[in-house]
């Protein structure tokens, strides 16, 4: 229990958050919490590096992300927690692994959101200029505070039609994409002769398909936000299984397919694919669809809100869980009526506030020192799911709880972690990449001594507690320092 919190506290306004989630919010969220600004305007850096080839960085990054993932759905089938991965680490390991996974994690999607809120606010601003970047971004941290805060199902029914609008985007874009290959739209058949001109199909070789990998991983961060979000289902285990099977189709058709469409339509190297307003854009472009520039920035604006909402929702919960564990401070545990921890919902919305302001104050220094610290945070979190999973799988087969298989284990695990180190290994090789890691490398262990030290304050102040129990103990019964025999 927490310092301060007394047991009555804790059975008055600490119950476990409400379950408000339905499998389709659940499933929704897996399907769109990926799909974001960094596939719609982002993914032209990755095919401007890599060529064609970007599809294999593409598949190479959805391999290792299909591995993580199935291996984290196997706990929360077993073990549902909103404390997710951060929880299993304390169970596979101790309490400092699961404080330094949980709140690493925490301090990553803070950084996010900052980034979050500041690109959507920009966008719009640069839409309608009359209206200042932090009008826009008080205006949707005020919004999204009162939808996180309103109750589960609130913020998942948000989520739901936020995320649905970006799976719809890309699936009208692979649409057109397929209509101007056919040559149904546009000027005629294009044909496949820009997969293998320009340079081939991998024009800058490996080294090529390993720096779009190092360009492209990244995007998939947020899909492990599903995990956080099983525990708080109608039905945890039936919906983790159905938006983990969503997973496969999405990474094979919204990510590899939407870039098979881009690199056949359009010369790798053609200034519009890395151009300011994306390869969507350029491609919806020889459709010639009105106004898609601007679409294509509104689309890219709600996708960063909904990630935004996400992550309100992802740190609020993660660090409710830690604190639950003895792991955070006492105030993070309370919960409104609606079930909802609200105070972890304020500390995010506060501190998003906070980073705009000093983007604003500060640009290019404070925040962008801080998110390079964190640059590299996915691949120590997602290399500690892994490894939870390798040390708890035989425990959870005792117990009989597994619904949902981890696939070949442990081998599988094993390739993940490989390809998770060859990954961090490629980031040391890259110059531009060195120093995010080796700076998540310090945050990491950072954390992990503050839990070390709270560990052994923890400790010592068991140890009075238990001396002075020994001690009170005789005098209750008038015979000081004499035990009863």
């Amino acid at each position: 229990m927490p310092d301060g919190q007394t047991s009555a506290e804790t059975s008055s306004s600490t119950t476990q958050p409400s379950g408000g989630f339905r499998t389709r919010h659940l499933t929704m969220m897996g399907l769109g919490s990926a799909i974001g600004a960094g596939l719609f305007l982002g993914s032209g850096t990755g095919i401007a590096t890599a060529g064609p080839a970007i599809i294999v960085s593409y598949a190479v990054a959805g391999v290792l992300v299909l591995i993580v993932m199935r291996a984290v759905a196997e706990m929360v089938s077993a073990r549902p927690s909103t404390g997710s991965f951060a929880t299993y680490a304390s169970q596979a390991f101790d309490k400092k692994a699961g404080f330094t996974l949980g709140w690493l994690y925490w301090f990553l999607l803070i950084m996010v959101l900052i980034a979050e809120i500041s690109g959507a606010a920009g966008i719009l601003n640069s839409l309608i200029p009359a209206v200042p970047q932090w009008v826009w971004a008080l205006i949707f941290v005020v919004a999204f505070a009162v939808v996180n805060l309103w109750g589960v199902r609130s913020f998942g029914e948000f989520e739901f039609w936020l995320s649905g609008v970006k799976v719809a985007t890309v699936v009208v874009f692979l649409v057109i994409g397929v209509a101007l290959i056919a040559g149904v739209l546009g000027d005629g058949p294009v044909g496949f002769s820009n997969l293998v001109d320009h340079g081939g199909f991998a024009p800058q070789g490996i080294s090529g398909i390993a720096a779009g990998l190092l360009a492209v991983m990244f995007s998939f961060g947020g899909i492990e936000i599903i995990t956080i979000a099983a525990a708080e289902a109608e039905r945890p285990r039936e919906a983790i299984r159905a938006a983990t099977k969503s997973i496969f189709w999405r990474i094979l058709i919204f990510y590899i397919g939407s870039m098979l469409v881009i690199v056949t339509l359009l010369p790798w190297n053609d200034p519009a694919v890395n151009g300011p307003n994306g390869p969507f854009v350029a491609v919806l472009q020889l459709a010639h669809v009105p106004a898609i520039a601007v679409i294509m920035q509104v689309i890219a604006a709600l996708a960063l809100l909904s990630a935004f909402n996400a992550n309100i929702y992802a740190t609020s919960r993660m660090a409710y869980s830690l604190t639950a564990q003895g792991e955070g401070f006492a105030p993070l545990l309370h919960l409104s009526k609606r079930k909802v921890p609200a105070n972890g919902v304020m500390v995010s919305i506060v501190l998003s506030l906070v980073g705009v302001f000093l983007n604003w104050w500060i640009p290019g220094q404070v925040f962008t020192v801080l998110l390079d610290l964190v640059g590299a945070a996915l691949v120590v979190v997602w290399a500690g799911m892994l490894a939870s999973q390798l040390r708890l799988h035989s425990e959870l087969e005792r117990e009989g709880s597994i619904t949902l298989r981890m696939w070949w284990h442990p081998w599988l695990s094993w390739i993940g972690l490989a390809g998770l180190a060859a990954f961090a290994a490629l980031m040391l090789w890259n110059d531009q990449t060195r120093w995010q890691l080796l700076g998540t490398i310090a945050i990491t262990l950072a954390i992990w001594l503050i839990g070390l030290v709270r560990g052994v304050d923890r400790h010592r102040r068991d140890a009075l507690s238990h001396e002075a129990g020994q001690v009170s103990g005789p005098v209750a019964t008038g015979r000081p320092g004499v035990n009863d025999h």
